[in-house]
């Protein structure tokens, strides 16, 4: 194993743990020299086993003889840069890391037809902003029985550092890409299905939506929802019933009754 004892975080090595923001690791001007952050050993461990690259891992060093040396024994060259808790306090959010980071080569970005090539039901998160609900719908899109997840451009990445620890790494074996624009799914057959409360909505086990062959499945942002334009576009429009004067549920949350609804 390759360890790199440090003393402190200056070194250019550590930029992408203590000084890049995810729009910097994402670096849109030249994607492929994109990385991102994994943090914990178990979505690490998710992320090699689906073909990630690691660049390189940092951590304490009373994790060198355990998770760090599992993690890195395929990938001797690859540096593990370890230090004692005191430095590595400096980062932000380390505590929350569980032991061991890693610094990943961002994968090619994959075009709307290969992911959902044979796909019968597919997320849409249009607008999604919020690292933890996109973690989590992954999360239950992989559970439930989601073929793919589509987002637009204005949502969260899903490589950020905590939406990948949130999917507990569901977002490595869930195929999933960018979607430019609602035309992509009906030139794929797709029905769409929004989520949303308004005057047309069918209450989501209303029997017009188990008959669908192919299903996108659609979320928006988490305050106001879907757009007017969306809606008016979208094929169906179904809701889930709310009970003590509740008006809807957190994006996560109403994301897994669907799924669990339409699959």
């Amino acid at each position: 194993m390759n360890v790199v004892v440090i003393s402190s975080l200056d070194r250019e090595e550590l930029a992408p743990y203590a000084r890049l923001t995810e729009a910097q690791l994402r670096n849109r001007l030249h994607p492929d020299e994109g990385l991102f952050i994994c943090e914990s050993e178990k979505v690490i461990r998710v992320a090699l086993a689906a073909g990630m690259v690691p660049v390189s891992m940092l951590c304490e060093r009373k994790y060198i003889d355990t998770q760090a040396r599992e993690l890195a024994a395929p990938f001797a060259e690859v540096p593990v840069y370890t230090a004692e808790r005191a430095v590595l306090a400096q980062l932000t959010g380390y505590e929350l890391s569980r032991g061991v980071l890693c610094a990943m080569r961002r994968p090619q970005e994959r075009g709307v037809g290969e992911v959902c090539r044979g796909a019968r039901r597919v997320a849409v998160l249009d607008g999604v902003v919020n690292s933890e609900n996109t973690g989590a719908i992954f999360r239950a899109a992989a559970a439930l029985g989601i073929d793919a997840v589509l987002l637009t451009r204005t949502c969260c990445d899903p490589l950020n550092r905590r939406a990948c620890r949130v999917s507990m790494g569901t977002v490595f074996q869930l195929p999933w890409t960018w979607m430019d624009h609602y035309g992509q799914l009906n030139e794929l057959g797709f029905s769409t299905v929004a989520l949303a409360l308004t005057d047309r909505s069918v209450p989501i086990g209303d029997p017009s939506l188990r008959g669908l062959d192919r299903m996108a499945i659609i979320l928006g942002t988490e305050g106001d929802g879907l757009s007017d334009s969306v809606l008016r576009r979208c094929d169906h429009v179904a809701r889930i019933p709310m009970q003590r004067g509740v008006d809807s549920l957190n994006v996560a949350a109403a994301a897994a009754v669907a799924f669990y609804a339409l699959v």
